[in-house]
């Protein structure tokens, strides 16, 4: 397997950045091909992880729209202004004439535009960045011949998070705590991948993600062999709390992102979301 089907994985879902569904999804958006279907199974294994299986319905009422919403907040993200996501939002999403899997997962990893759209309009609190980050992980490990029961979830503790300046992609591709293509959320919290080669010792936690794909981000955070939270601070142990019951991974990945964003290590605001 090439690296270009870890390239389309980061561009299989385009279409719903831009308000369209897949049905009506171009094949090539700013120059490129996008849209593209995702080798072995990846884009489906990675669905299941984070909303039901079967026919999509409605879970908020009065709200089916692509624009998510925050579990920190309650609210959309973004006002309507930002979804659909703009052309040059979307051209930074694509890259184009970017062939490099670790670039691309570097722009999705550090992208506030991605964070805005949700998964699935019928469960609008997931995340597509994190879909996306999660799709390109399993198809990484996949094409390194390890099967979905064989995976982890690894988290530790950074020593810092990503820069909100205009070089957190370049911070992204040159971090120690990033591992391309394998590392699906990076705060200054916490990091997090997923891979078939856990680590045999060290601080991080480790838990596998199970068997089948009934999956639940909250049972996994329970199963940790080491808590990779400070618990001495309020803010985390709201986010500790709250890990421990959502059971959507790519909700509970937006959710530290969200929380981190709104809290940043002060209890003021704690109200929400407790």
């Amino acid at each position: 397997m090439s690296d270009a089907d870890l390239v389309a994985a980061y561009r299989h879902d385009v279409h719903k950045l831009r308000g369209r569904q897949h049905a009506a999804a171009a094949e090539e958006v700013c120059g490129v091909r996008v849209n593209e279907s995702v080798p072995l199974g990846a884009d489906r294994d990675a669905a299941l992880l984070s909303r039901p299986d079967g026919e999509p319905e409605q879970t908020v009422k009065n709200h089916v729209s692509p624009a998510r919403l925050s579990l920190v907040t309650g609210a959309t993200v973004a006002d309507s202004g930002a979804v659909p996501a703009s052309g040059a939002d979307v051209r930074g999403l694509v890259v184009p004439r970017c062939e490099e899997p670790a670039r691309l997962h570097a722009t999705w990893l550090t992208s506030g535009v991605a964070a805005r759209f949700n998964e699935s309009v019928y469960v609008p609190y997931t995340s597509l960045k994190y879909h996306t980050l999660l799709v390109a992980a399993l198809l990484d490990n996949y094409r390194a011949g390890h099967a979905f029961n064989d995976l982890y979830v690894v988290v530790e503790r950074p020593g810092r998070g990503p820069p909100t300046d205009a070089g957190a992609v370049a911070a992204a591709v040159s971090a120690d705590v990033v591992v391309p293509c394998r590392t699906v959320l990076w705060t200054s919290e916490l990091t997090v991948r997923v891979t078939g080669d856990p680590p045999a010792s060290g601080s991080a936690g480790v838990a596998s993600i199970g068997a089948g794909l009934a999956q639940s981000f909250a049972d996994t955070w329970g199963r940790l062999t080491a808590q990779p939270l400070n618990l001495d601070r309020e803010w985390l142990r709201v986010v500790d709390a709250q890990l421990r019951r959502i059971r959507s991974f790519s909700t509970a990945l937006q959710f530290v992102e969200d929380a981190t964003r709104a809290w940043g290590g002060d209890a003021a605001g704690l109200g929400v979301g407790r």
